[in-house]
């Protein structure tokens, strides 16, 4: 059997992350000027900072924001939104289990996200700490091109060795499920909290809960050839 990857998102697929990102981006979007609303909260979530920086600027009929302005209102956001995870650490159930079987089954494992470096590696001391480590991680920060551009995808799976035919994407964003089939893996679709399955029905398979998934499942999906 040849290698076989799997990348997982971190928002929405390793983390419940949902309601503390909505939270943070809330207060950052009120002092811009902008009541955010959850529907356009959704529509931005798994997206990298500046174009949603960019996005509630335009909301709150302010002019483009400088680039030290998205770096400053991007801190305090990511800032905000690690002091509510790190109380209550929100690993979503089941991914424990899945990864320490996809472990036993000899794949590699990694993390492919928009989300910053940072809130990358705050998240992966704490999976540290509940047995998981990681071959690989290609976040936001790495590439030009967000989601659905298959840049962090690809290059998840350029750090892993494995080509992107034999590797499937674990996500819970439509600009995700978008990047893996841009980048020829194959897709779970995660429902987590926002998500719907008809959003995401695009996807090789859709998921509630990572119990359901087994290695020979994935195995079977379009991209992860043998």
């Amino acid at each position: 059997m040849s290698q076989r990857g799997a990348i997982f998102d971190l928002d929405g697929t390793l983390i419940d992350s949902y309601a503390a990102h909505f939270k943070a981006w809330t207060s950052v979007a009120a002092e811009i000027g902008h009541m955010l609303t959850e529907p356009q909260f959704q529509s931005q979530f798994g997206r990298k900072n500046e174009p949603i920086l960019m996005e509630l600027h335009e909301l709150a009929g302010k002019p483009c924001p400088t680039s030290s302005q998205i770096e400053l209102l991007a801190e305090i956001k990511e800032t905000r939104y690690l002091a509510m995870i790190a109380e209550d650490f929100p690993e979503m159930p089941g991914c424990v289990a899945l990864i320490l079987a996809l472990r036993d089954a000899r794949w590699k494992v990694a993390i492919g996200s928009s989300a910053p470096r940072s809130n990358i590696d705050f998240c992966i001391k704490k999976f540290k700490r509940l047995g998981i480590e990681f071959d690989a991680v290609a976040c936001g920060d790495d590439v030009s091109r967000g989601k659905p551009a298959p840049d962090v995808f690809l290059l998840a799976a350029s750090q892993l060795g494995v080509s992107p035919e034999a590797c499937v994407v674990l996500e819970d964003a439509v600009a995700g499920i978008d990047a893996a089939k841009n980048a020829a893996m194959g897709s779970v679709g995660v429902c987590s909290t926002g998500r719907t399955r008809a959003e995401l029905v695009h996807a090789d398979i859709v998921i509630d809960c990572f119990s359901e998934l087994t290695p020979d499942i994935l195995a079977g999906l379009r991209g992860a050839v043998a």
